[in-house]
């Protein structure tokens, strides 16, 4: 399904939309409203009505948002429809808890390969799924058609391995490590700095009180 381009901020709520449509749809409901869904996913209801009206008419006043419709088509939106096959690079205590969690049935999303430079761990089955040795990367991709990767390498090798992904295809690449990577236009990088999202929460706590307000 072709997409007009929308703004990050209003692609990086979709899957919120998304998760939460699903749940409604599990229990049987068949209706929203902007302001149910806003007080659900904490985004205020006049943003969800702009993030919506990207794609043009999708609810109707006074009835509100037909849930099994909008799911179908942010199942789209996201394909969702599909399977799509992700690469793990690192496979340390995170990259194995990734592996063991896989996803599991929340999205269509698996992890169907894994590389570390180990030789303990290369050639090996971990949570079903095969580790190969890192310097396959480039014939696993290639051969497996798999063209996003979950990277949790230490960040001192961050960078290489980055280069390596981007020789090999890799499109899109999902960054564990605290090292902000260099890729060329065309490739996209998503940071999960787990070390600054704690801090910055710790900060919230010491300096807002419990009405969110600064102390």
């Amino acid at each position: 399904m072709a997409t007009k381009k929308i703004p990050r901020a209003t692609a990086r709520r979709l899957p919120i939309y998304y998760r939460y449509l699903t749940i409604l749809l599990n229990a049987k409901k068949e209706r929203v409203s902007s302001t149910e869904l806003s007080e659900a996913v904490q985004v205020d209801s006049a943003t969800i009505r702009r993030d919506f009206s990207y794609f043009g008419e999708l609810g109707k006043r006074g009835y509100g948002y037909d849930v099994a419709s909008l799911l179908k088509f942010f199942k789209g939106i996201l394909h969702q429809d599909s399977l799509v096959s992700v690469a793990l690079v690192g496979v340390g205590s995170l990259g194995s808890a990734l592996l063991n969690f896989n996803f599991h049935q929340d999205t269509n999303l698996r992890i169907s390969a894994a590389f570390d430079t180990k030789p303990e761990l290369a050639n090996k089955i971990k949570s079903g799924i095969p580790v190969y040795p890192a310097s396959d990367i480039k014939k696993q991709l290639q051969e497996q058609q798999i063209d996003i990767v979950i990277l949790t390498v230490p960040g001192e090798h961050a960078q290489a391995v980055a280069d390596q992904l981007v020789e090999a295809g890799v499109r899109g690449i999902l960054n564990f490590s605290p090292v902000r990577l260099s890729v060329p236009k065309g490739v996209q990088v998503q940071n999960i700095d787990l070390t600054n999202e704690l801090q910055t929460l710790i900060y919230f706590i010491k300096n807002y009180g419990p009405d969110g307000n600064k102390k």
